[in-house]
């Protein structure tokens, strides 16, 4: 539901699903008011999001029951948080599911991009026309991550034939997965699979892979893309596919740091200011941005465009692996999975005119 008229809200959840949703709500429709930010767990939060009280509830509490009720939180949680909400006489209760999600992301976004005066375009939303000639020519492979530590999915789920695993820290365990590529094969980092994540995959693929186009997903994440996604991107001449931008609050760089340890941050600009000097200014006004970054390791690109990405992306990477050493908190450990999900933000907002890239919706697997 994509409001239009003066209303008022509220936000189940006060973490980053929650925010983000408050934002999007009031960037389409200025005249939306949040009343509160809800929550009704024993999590730590805020006491207030942009001047919004943050209340924690139960079923006495005494809430406006004609508000409409957001649940800006994780799937797993709406059943528990919708009874809460029932319980205190709320009728108009709005899951944010998979689908309601990107229908409110994608108009934000084009908004957004128009405001900056930057096309967005969707790899989907492309047409072709005429024959196609070159397809049978162009080799294609996204490689799907995954691992031998990765928890089963509660429903199966049928790759698209162009989809291939590659099992990625295949050099820290002896169990086989039956994945078509592995990543311990030839020149490899696979053993900093628990720093480096899906990147030990990606540097096999830079390193391995002979294909046209290459991409990489996730066993749980894949691009949302139409059957005739190679003839389009042929036809435009599209370089890259990403994954949609998300909206992060109060910036790229901050985010990052609120989230993650703030002193690998330090070791990453530092290593492009000594070393990358030429991107040191751009990718510091970059990182003040909040919409320009596309999560999760995700893309499709050309091979030759693969290579410059990773040539320029892992020297910094494994200097900043080699400053930070290994963490304690296995979470935090993997910084520098999460530094190259800004990294590549950055790249191709840098080389947006030099490379054409789209965009794409994903899924999220349970």
């Amino acid at each position: 539901m994509i409001l239009k008229n003066k209303v008022k809200v509220y936000i189940a959840g006060a973490h980053s699903r929650g925010t983000t949703m408050g934002h999007y709500l009031q960037y389409l429709n200025p005249s939306v008011k949040i009343m509160a930010y809800l929550y009704d767990n024993d999590e730590e939060n805020p006491l207030e999001i942009n001047g919004v009280p943050v209340i924690k509830i139960n079923e006495k509490s005494k809430l406006d029951t004609e508000c409409l009720v957001y649940l800006g939180i994780r799937g797993v949680n709406h059943v528990h948080l919708t009874e809460t909400l029932t319980k205190c006489g709320m009728k108009h209760i709005i899951p944010v599911d998979m689908q309601l999600d990107l229908e409110i992301r994608n108009r934000y976004l084009k908004k957004y991009y128009a405001s900056i005066r930057r096309e967005y375009l969707k790899i989907d939303e492309l047409n072709v026309s005429g024959n196609q000639t070159d397809k049978e020519n162009k080799s294609v492979c996204v490689y799907v991550a995954s691992s031998a530590f990765d928890k089963p999915l509660q429903n199966s789920y049928t790759l698209e034939e162009y989809e291939k695993k590659i099992q990625v820290g295949a050099a820290l365990t002896d169990r086989d997965i039956c994945a078509e590529y592995r990543d311990d094969i030839g020149e490899n980092i696979s053993a900093k699979n628990t720093q480096f994540c899906e990147l030990t995959g990606l540097y096999w693929i830079w390193k391995h892979a002979k294909e046209d186009m290459v991409g990489l997903v996730h066993y749980r994440r894949h691009f949302m893309i139409p059957d005739d996604w190679v003839e389009r991107m042929e036809y435009h001449g599209v370089d890259v596919v990403l994954p949609l931008p998300l909206y992060v609050a109060p910036s790229i760089e901050e985010n990052y740091r609120n989230r993650h340890i703030g002193v690998t941050w330090d070791y990453m600009l530092e290593y492009i200011k000594e070393n990358l000097p030429e991107d040191y200014e751009a990718a510091s006004v970059f990182f003040k941005e909040t919409s320009l970054y596309s999560p999760c390791n995700m893309f499709i690109m050309r091979r030759e465009v693969l290579d410059d990405l990773c040539q320029w992306m892992f020297p910094i990477l494994f200097n900043v692996a080699e400053q930070g050493e290994i963490l304690e908190d296995s979470y935090q450990n993997r910084y520098p999975g999460f530094i190259s999900e800004r990294l590549i933000s950055y790249f191709f907002d840098r080389n947006r005119e030099k490379y054409k890239v789209v965009y794409a919706d994903k899924n999220f697997l349970p």
